[in-house]
């Protein structure tokens, strides 16, 4: 009996464990973010210039057959770590007006400078 088997790019299981397809998926977005990672981390490039290669190169990658994805809330969660790491490498490290030291954005920033949210994208395809 076959337990688990690639169909058309997507992983498919006996038990329609959704999981393992999930990992997938972000293992082929980390090797396409990591392709892309100079332009993203440019300082020649503008940010909505990076907003747009996100959107068309790494993006697609995740979102291939998540039409059909039922997330729980650690999925949910793996899913956004994921995008914020991308997030953070491509928007850089921010100047603390109080200390004068760099610092990583918080999440709450990351939200601001980019609004449209991979969960709630997944949860619109359906």
């Amino acid at each position: 009996m076959v337990e688990d088997f690639q169909y058309l790019g997507t992983t498919l299981t006996n038990q329609n464990y959704i999981q393992e397809e999930i990992k997938s998926r972000l293992k082929s977005e980390n090797a396409c973010y990591h392709s892309v990672q100079n332009l993203l981390s440019s300082s020649l490039l503008s940010s909505d210039i990076k907003i747009k290669i996100y959107g068309t190169t790494v993006l697609p990658v995740v979102l291939n057959g998540c039409e059909t994805w039922s997330l729980t809330p650690r999925d949910e969660r793996r899913l956004r770590v994921c995008e914020n790491r991308v997030l953070r490498g491509k928007f850089g490290p921010k100047r603390d007006e109080i200390t004068d030291e760099w610092r990583k954005l918080h999440n709450e920033e990351l939200n601001h400078l980019y609004s449209p949210n991979i969960v709630p994208v997944i949860k619109s395809k359906r």
